[in-house]
């Protein structure tokens, strides 16, 4: 049967570039997703070749000490991860994820272009202030952008239509894959030109791969279908709770059909189909209980009446908060990798053949490898097998898929636990209380990397999908944002424990842990205080879930 006139149309009223209603055999799905990966991934390789090195640079080139330097690159990095909140709420709000994305682009490329001078200008070189405004560019750019790209590739596929709905869970598999193809090229082939051509090649090409990504994301404006910004999602979280307080003394009927909602099948959110009523946190539903003072018949007072819809999009995000605060941990034990794992590193043999010799923040491309390969074996292999014994389309529910990755990595911790009791066993054995790396072989680290990686697919791209469907269909690159803050808290979570630790256990003259000299440490504490840590975690997360109950939507987008 052939699809024509409004058939051919989506039902989830998503709009064209010249603000049509979308023809489903003109846009979205694959052929424009394409794009979205493109640009995504030249993105990442931007970033990542910029930032890996970053710390060097401040350090060869700005002549700053290994603190002050340290202290920069994380300050910098700390802005990078709080500013998707800012470009989050202008996309949900007011502009549309499009035109985000398409604003902060300009900005990263201007930032990376300026970078890249101040490497290579001799009259730049000695201007700090200038690549500080460069870098703080760069920060607004990726704000704007990384929020936002993956749920607008998730946006072109209809969610009433069933097949467009299953490829829209394998568009979050492929959306991580093309982040760590840039990721891969940068940690290895960018880190090699900055270390041995020079820094202007060395951010030359991240500046023209962002260059790249901005012309792929341009390319493919005509098949993509934009969702409408729905005004202020902050607006209408106060109205909610301004109109609970103001009937704090008013009874919640137990026929829910009096709630207030608009008659029609549309919501009176711009971009925002109904949400069902539920049941839970019900106090909530003050704001929504008409009264005599309320206009019901003509527009009432949004800050003494909402809609059923509106409180119910506060009590989505209030629901989610437990299981964003779950991943604060799993960030913390990711974190590792360029921290703990790269110290334990430091203290075994790197040597690989009689000539060469590997950094052990080079090993990090393991994770990233293994990233690429579970990916595939993920959405080839076990979607299909997963679906067979559970029914669901996407093999596991995204609750489930996060939990295994939960799983995952507390195996990687115990992985590199063991490691280090192996590594300080042989310190005792052959009496290495010096600095002077180990014989046993880098390598050796291999399986906590790749399982790391392997937790990742698992978790973290189950927390895109989760944070995309069960957020509110006008908050969605706000929630987006609000799971990248995992990241930031996780680092913070990390260096609070190392504080913590150190403070601890170096009284009364003790080396503590976590030593200089590893050699005389015990890193393998530290690695199974993560262990407990990740079990409880798990634990907690095992309650959470099971009584989560996903977000159930009707009717039309206004």
């Amino acid at each position: 049967m052939i699809e024509t006139g409004a058939d051919s149309l989506v039902k989830d009223d998503t709009l064209d570039i010249h603000g049509n209603p979308a023809d489903k055999k003109k846009t979205g799905r694959w052929k424009a997703c394409f794009f979205i990966l493109g640009n995504e991934c030249c993105e990442r390789l931007a970033y990542y070749g910029m930032s890996t090195n970053l710390v060097n640079y401040f350090i060869e080139r700005m002549h700053q000490g290994n603190a002050t330097a340290a202290e920069n690159v994380s300050n910098w990095s700390g802005t990078c991860y709080i500013m998707p909140l800012l470009g989050a709420f202008l996309a949900d709000a007011y502009l549309g994820r499009y035109r985000v994305i398409a604003i902060f682009s300009i900005i990263y490329v201007i930032g990376m272009t300026l970078l890249m001078l101040t490497a290579s200008v001799n009259a730049l070189k000695d201007l700090t202030a200038v690549a500080f405004v460069a870098l703080y560019l760069i920060a607004l750019g990726t704000g704007g952008i990384k929020p936002c790209v993956s749920s607008f590739g998730a946006d072109q596929f209809d969610e009433t239509d069933d097949k467009e709905r299953k490829k829209k869970s394998s568009f979050f598999n492929w959306f991580y894959f093309s982040i760590n193809v840039g990721a891969l090229i940068a940690s290895t082939v960018l880190v090699w030109v900055q270390t041995n051509v020079g820094w202007g090649w060395g951010f030359g090409i991240p500046a023209a791969a962002m260059a790249v990504a901005v012309v792929s994301f341009f390319s493919g404006s005509s098949l993509y279908r934009l969702q409408k910004p729905g005004g202020s999602p902050l607006t209408r979280i106060a109205q909610v709770l301004v109109a609970t307080f103001r009937k704090i003394k008013v009874k919640v009927p137990a026929d829910k059909t009096i709630l207030y909602e608009t008659p029609d099948n549309k919501s009176n959110i711009i971009g925002s189909r109904k949400l069902e009523h539920t049941d839970k946190l019900s106090c909530f539903d003050k704001a929504a209980v008409p009264t005599d003072t309320d206009d019901i018949k003509g527009t009432p007072n949004s800050w003494r009446l909402c809609t059923i819809t509106q409180v119910e999009e506060l009590k989505a995000i209030i629901k989610i908060l437990p299981i964003w605060a779950t991943g604060i941990v799993f960030s913390a034990v990711y974190s590792q990798m360029s921290t703990m794992f790269v110290l334990q590193g430091n203290t075994m043999d790197q040597q690989m053949g009689p000539k060469f010799k590997i950094s052990s923040a080079t090993l990090s491309s393991v994770d990233t490898i293994s990233v690429l390969f579970w990916v595939l074996v993920y959405d080839k292999l076990i979607v299909p097998c997963a679906r067979k014994f559970s029914g669901n389309d996407r093999g596991f529910t995204q609750l489930q898929r996060m939990g295994i990755g939960l799983v995952i990595s507390i195996f990687a911790m115990v992985v590199a636990g063991i490691l280090e009791v192996v590594r300080l066993n042989m310190v005792k054995k052959h009496n290495y209380y010096d600095m002077k790396p180990l014989p046993i072989s880098i390598f050796w680290q291999i399986p906590q990397y790749f399982l790391i990686g392997c937790a990742e697919v698992f978790t973290f791209i189950g927390q895109l999908e989760f944070f995309y469907d069960e957020a509110p269909d006008a908050m969605r690159s706000l929630c987006s944002a609000l799971s990248l803050t995992t990241n930031a808290l996780g680092n913070y979570l990390s260096s609070l424990l190392v504080t913590i630790v150190t403070d601890a256990t170096t009284r009364h003259g003790k080396l503590g842990w976590i030593p200089d000299n590893l050699n005389r440490g015990h890193l393998d504490y530290f690695f199974w205080l993560l262990v407990i840590l990740s079990i409880l975690n798990f634990l907690v997360y095992l309650g959470i879930s099971k009584r989560y109950t996903y977000k159930k939507a009707t009717g039309h987008v206004k």
